[in-house]
């Protein structure tokens, strides 16, 4: 009798390891996997704004050309922060991550899409400033407003972006501190075993 109970309790005892492990790993890789996505989408559309704003530079005068020309220089920037993102989460190791780090990055990469959504409503209002001034300063219209419309159009789509990145991220959070939680306290071998349950 007393093997069974020293038995179940070795079990009791290994289970929250191995389930939270498991279940901090599968958060890591959805969130992980999210970010990815979200890094593919910036690419395309920084690849998308650099061949057009290439051709419409070299073939469209006036404004229109200047659009062009900062579409391009804004989405090299774009397409820079895609790859090295990209770069970074290959040589990511979750492995050697313990579940607060995971966590923790997550959450700090959470809070960076809502400050960058913060500042793309910053660039929408830069670009409407640069408009303003296309009309008051006529040796520099095609500058102004080319480039205005073309902040504005950056600045939108990166709020939308960032936007969505944020709840996507925070939904995924949320989800996960919602299911069934079972840790072992640090260092201390202290069995603990929680569920919340939504009412």
């Amino acid at each position: 009798m007393k093997k069974y109970v020293l038995a179940a309790f070795m079990f009791l005892w290994l289970l929250p390891a191995v389930f939270g492990q498991s279940n901090y790993n599968d958060f890591y890789d959805k969130s992980a996997a999210i970010n990815k996505t979200g890094m593919y989408v910036l690419g395309g559309w920084a690849i998308a704004n650099i061949a057009t704003g290439a051709i419409g530079w070299s073939n469209i005068g006036g404004a229109t050309m200047r659009f062009h020309q900062m579409n391009l220089f804004w989405n090299t920037v774009n397409l820079s922060i895609a790859g090295f993102a990209l770069y970074n989460y290959l040589q990511t190791n979750a492995a050697g991550l313990t579940p607060d780090e995971i966590l923790q990055a997550h959450r700090k990469t959470e809070n960076l899409y809502l400050i960058n959504a913060g500042l793309d409503v910053l660039y929408v209002g830069t670009g409407f400033y640069l408009k303003h001034l296309s009309s008051k300063k006529p040796k520099k219209e095609d500058l102004l407003l080319g480039y205005g419309n073309s902040i504005i159009l950056q600045g939108a789509f990166l709020f939308v972006f960032d936007a969505v990145m944020w709840g996507i991220q925070r939904n995924n959070r949320l989800e996960y501190i919602d299911n069934l939680q079972l840790s072992v306290a640090g260092d201390t071998g202290i069995f603990q075993f929680g569920i919340i349950l939504p009412f």
